[in-house]
């Protein structure tokens, strides 16, 4: 079949042709964005889930359903080696600039850019020479005495409750993204939820939706307890089979073309319903395709293509970050676990390994930094990314 005409697009982020099994969380933010610009109270939410299951795209459906119903929004990434001051700067000036489009009082908008501007100027060290000084490009003079006091927690509360107040002005409302949450740095965590903790008291029209790997709630947890209370956490995980089967179909429909039904039965038994999955698989049977309908020969013709781009770009840029240490700790959960999708005893590896748990722990720890792992629970250990177990049985010895 015409490679060009290929509706599949697997890639970090990427929008897939058809958002197949978010209806309830897309509808349940639009109960958010309705009640907050009416004054009702809600809570901020969280997006939880392995690696691949969509949360990345569902943050953009999000940020764009947001825009559409006039609100500021900006989005960020968190990282483990730089702090959120900066980086969150940036995403509020972008939902600053949403929110002047409408707004009718310039001057107001700009006293609120001249407290962004204030708090941006803050990432910088003190001792920093003038040339290395990051400058956020806001064309405003920095204000004094808001939001300027280095400490990120006072900092973030004044900042988003300007921000939410000139939301209101508009009769709208301001949301800010936060994609990777679990590699928020301490302070920046406890910061956010205090600023969030006080948005929630005064009932301001502003609201933090972020996303991340399953143990974010026990990280929002360790930093302040009353979290449990000041988020909605939501799972997102993999597609069920009728979802999984229109992920599939309506995009190849479109293209006036066909699948036959032990085709889909061999990509969902192959994907194992994992959005990234479904998209790598299904964009190599319709190119190994040779006419249409793609049928399950085409499928399992294209299933090693589609192994060895995941093998290269999805679990072996993972891979490649870890140690040997590391490494050894990976395999081992491979084995105990048999490549299947579940927790692998702390203890039983420890067994596995002939050593005692408390050598493993350092591993163990720096694989949780880099993301490979979670703690599923206590005294069990996790792969964060779908099907690594299985990849990591399938690999050759190093």
């Amino acid at each position: 079949m015409d490679p060009i005409r290929n509706p599949f697009a697997p890639g970090a982020g990427q929008r897939p042709p058809e958002l197949a099994g978010r209806e309830r969380e897309l509808h349940a933010f639009e109960v958010v964005l309705q009640r907050v610009a009416r004054g009702r109270p809600e809570r901020s939410l969280v997006l939880t889930g392995l690696r691949g299951v969509g949360k990345t795209v569902l943050l953009g459906e999000l940020r764009s359903m947001a825009v559409k119903h006039g609100w500021g929004a900006g989005k960020v990434e968190a990282r483990p080696d730089a702090e959120l001051r900066r980086p969150l700067s940036a995403a509020l000036h972008r939902a600053i600039r949403d929110l002047a489009v409408r707004h009718r009082a310039p001057d107001r908008v700009e006293g609120v850019l001249a407290v962004l501007k204030a708090f941006a100027l803050k990432a910088n060290k003190p001792d920093a020479k003038l040339r290395d000084r990051w400058q956020p490009g806001i064309d405003v003079p920095a204000a004094q005495g808001r939001a300027d006091s280095g400490d990120i927690e006072i900092d973030l509360v004044e900042l988003f409750t300007d921000v939410a107040e000139l939301a209101a002005d508009v009769g709208t409302g301001a949301v800010i993204l936060i994609d990777e949450m679990q590699d928020l740095k301490a302070p920046d965590v406890s910061a956010l939820c205090a600023a969030c903790h006080e948005l929630s008291q005064s009932g301001a029209p502003m609201v933090v939706v972020g996303a991340g790997l399953p143990h974010v709630p026990a990280v929002l947890s360790a930093s302040k307890s009353y979290s449990e209370r000041l988020f909605r956490y939501v799972r997102i995980d993999r597609l069920n089979r009728e979802n999984a089967d229109r992920a599939v179909l309506a995009p190849i429909e479109r293209e006036e073309a066909g699948i036959e039904p032990e085709a889909l039965d061999a990509l969902f038994d192959a994907s194992g319903g994992y959005p990234y999955f479904i998209q790598a698989y299904a964009k190599a049977a319709w190119d190994a395709a040779p006419a249409d309908p793609v049928t399950m020969q085409d499928v399992q013709v294209a299933a090693p293509e589609a192994e060895q781009e995941l093998a290269v770009g999805f679990f072996g840029s993972r891979y490649e970050r870890a140690t040997p240490a590391e490494r050894e700790y990976l395999r081992a959960m491979a084995e105990l676990t048999q490549g299947r999708d579940e927790g692998a005893g702390t203890s039983d590896i420890a067994v596995y390994l002939g050593r005692k748990p408390s050598s493993l722990s350092p591993a163990r720890d720096s694989l949780m930094k880099k993301g490979l792992v979670y703690s599923a629970e206590r005294g069990l250990i996790a792969f964060t990314v779908p099907h690594f177990g299985h990849y990591l049985l399938g690999r050759a010895e190093d």
